[in-house]
């Protein structure tokens, strides 16, 4: 069984107050992706309460985000139609999310992860998955991923490829 696992695909990372031209940059590139992957499709999304910036996250980035409920919280509207399976996470990486792949069974062949940003959910989650299933092939696909900036994308890359994760470009 293959899954793709799509990260933080949120408004608010997109067009709002965390959002980016690099991010609006792959909007389409994942909406493709989704729409041809053949396997399981399982979105995360960043989730905060309204007193985020009494958080330690929210101390280091005093920018409120993806607080639950709001606009800016929800699935970018082109891909909001395949997110049957969604995975609210309170911090970078969803320690969920292995649970959840594990409920399917003990045929995992692949888990392939894309979304934002590349240098903090991306590879967060990608870290947890790797340790978790070290065994199975755990790939990113670098066009379907946007960071904060560029380098700090290709330095993410980078650091996944050092733990033996593909990059696909």
């Amino acid at each position: 069984m293959k899954f793709l696992i799509v990260v933080d695909m949120q408004k608010d990372f997109i067009t709002g107050s965390l959002g980016s031209k690099l991010a609006t940059a792959i909007v389409q590139n994942v909406v493709k992706k989704v729409e041809n992957f053949d396997g399981t499709v399982i979105f995360t999304r960043d989730t905060h309460s309204v007193d985020y910036l009494q958080t330690q996250e929210g101390r280091n980035l005093p920018v409120e985000h993806c607080v639950k409920d709001t606009e800016g919280w929800e699935i970018c509207d082109e891909l909001k139609p395949y997110a049957k399976t969604v995975i609210d996470k309170i911090t970078f990486g969803s320690i969920e999310l292995p649970n959840v792949l594990k409920e399917y069974g003990h045929s995992i062949e692949e888990i392939e992860l894309c979304g934002l940003c590349t240098d903090i959910c991306v590879i967060s989650n990608a870290m947890i998955l790797k340790a978790t299933f070290p065994e199975t092939k755990i790939s990113v696909d670098a066009q379907c991923c946007a960071g904060v900036t560029v380098e700090s994308h290709e330095t993410a890359l980078n650091a996944m490829k050092a733990v033996q994760i593909e990059i696909k470009r």
